[in-house]
This record gives C-alpha cells, sequence and structure tokens, in this order.
C-alpha cells in the first residue's frame, strides 16, 4: 500500500512524514460575510413571507351583508311603490269616481289635492312627468327586487353564530351593484321631482298651508331621499373596499 511504502521510505530516508493534510481557514472578509448571510437567513424569509401573505388573504375576503336598515327599507318602500305605480297607470280608473278607486286607492284622493300631480290638474294637462317618473319607478322596483331575491336564494351558507344573509365571490358583487345603482336611481329621480316643482314656481303645491306642505309632502318625500342616500353609501363603501382589495391593498392600510 502506499501508506507502507511511505512510512518505510520514511523511515530509511530521515524523520516520519505524517499523511493527515490540514487546511488553515479562509480569513473571513466582507464579500465572504455578506454572502453567508444571504445563504443562511433564506428559509426563514420565505417562511415569514408565506405566513404574511397568509394572513392577508385569510383576513382579506369581500363579502357582502346588508344592514338591518336597508333590509327594513325595502320592505317598506317596495310595496309602497308597487301601490304608487298601480295607481299612476291605472288612471283615471284609479282616481275619485273611478271602478278601482275603492278601497285600494282611497288615499290618493287626498295626496291628489295635496300634490296636483298626481290628482285631475296634471291628469286633464295631459302632462306626462307624472307617468315617465312611474316608468322609472318599475325599473328600480324590479332591481331591488332582483336584489333581495339573490339575497334570498344565493346567500353563503350560514355560519355558526351568524344570523345575517351574506353574499360573496360573483353573486355578491352582481348584487352589490345592482342595488348601488337602485338607490342612485331613486335618489336621483326624487331629487328630479322636487326640482320640477321648484323651477315650475310650485305649481302643484304652493295652494296649501305651510304646515299641510311639511306634513304631507316634504317628510314623505323626504324619506326618499334620506334612505337611498344612505344605501349609496353602504353599498359604494362596500364596492370601494372590494376594488381595494381586489388591488392587492389591505382596506386597513387604504383607510390609515
Amino acid at each position: 500500500m502506499v501508506t507502507t511504502r511511505a512510512s518505510s521510505r520514511g523511515a530509511s530516508v530521515g524523520p516520519e512524514f505524517s499523511s493527515v493534510v490540514e487546511f488553515s481557514p479562509i480569513p473571513e472578509t466582507p464579500s465572504t460575510r455578506k454572502r453567508t448571510i444571504k445563504a443562511t437567513p433564506s428559509t426563514s424569509t420565505n417562511d415569514s413571507s408565506k405566513k404574511r401573505h397568509l394572513s392577508i388573504d385569510t383576513a382579506q375576503i369581500w363579502h357582502h351583508t346588508p344592514s338591518s336598515m336597508t333590509i327594513l327599507w325595502l320592505a317598506i318602500s317596495v310595496p309602497l311603490v308597487t301601490w304608487d305605480i298601480g295607481y299612476v297607470f291605472g288612471r283615471p280608473h284609479t282616481m275619485p269616481d273611478g271602478f278601482l278607486h275603492w278601497p285600494m286607492y282611497v288615499p290618493y284622493a287626498l295626496y291628489g289635492q295635496v300634490d296636483h300631480i298626481y290628482g285631475w290638474k296634471a291628469f286633464d294637462a295631459k302632462n306626462g312627468f307624472t307617468a315617465a317618473q312611474t316608468a322609472l319607478n318599475v325599473v328600480e322596483s324590479l332591481m331591488y327586487l332582483v336584489y333581495l331575491w339573490m339575497l334570498w336564494t344565493r346567500a353563503d351558507k350560514a355560519s355558526e353564530g351568524v344570523a345575517k344573509r351574506t353574499l360573496s365571490g360573483r353573486d355578491g358583487a352582481v348584487a352589490v351593484i345592482i342595488a348601488f345603482s337602485a338607490a342612485v336611481m331613486t335618489l336621483s329621480k326624487t331629487v328630479l321631482y322636487l326640482a320640477n316643482e321648484y323651477y315650475s314656481g310650485f305649481d302643484n303645491i304652493s295652494h296649501n298651508t305651510p304646515m299641510d306642505i311639511f306634513t304631507l309632502w316634504v317628510l314623505p318625500n323626504g324619506c326618499w331621499i334620506l334612505l337611498p342616500t344612505y344605501m349609496i353609501w353602504a353599498f359604494g363603501k362596500e364596492i370601494l373596499d372590494g376594488l381595494t382589495i381586489a388591488s392587492g391593498q389591505s382596506v386597513k392600510e387604504s383607510r390609515e
């Protein structure tokens, strides 16, 4: 073997040589230190980034949960608007002395005297504004019904301890856009209704006393301004949150 010959040769030639070779450590330099730092924490960095990514994904899941105020308002307003649609498109039969007037449309006898746009004055003058705004009522009411139908039939499975219905994914997005658009229509139409009266010199309501105008005209129409405004704010906020999450930004970060 090589070791035997080396040792025997070493015995005859001179002092004994060791076969063990030792390498001196490479001195640490700034470049080697940087390579070491880059190499060692890679796994921990990946783990922390994965954890951060997962925490953001699980926390930022968009869904729509309607407020109790929204459901209550739709439960009141949709039947009332449907009632109003029947009165306007049923004229003159739904007006006083018409065969459809009693009992369903009796309250319109009073309101037609308060606001002539709903009375004989506008009907005899063939004023088309009443029927035109009612045609928009049909569209927005159908949109509200579609929203409620989606909320009832396509809601997510109820979680433990969660009583309210929620919609997520594409169904939730479609429902929110429909309800938001309908609320914008309601508010815009009501403002147009009031503006029409203002720019016509209050021709249809100026015969009333200030108290009658406030209690029988301002308060009822004011509800169709305040509540749709609230719905626009609520649904608009949800649309904005969904777009923020889709852009990869945290909703909390966007508000800070």
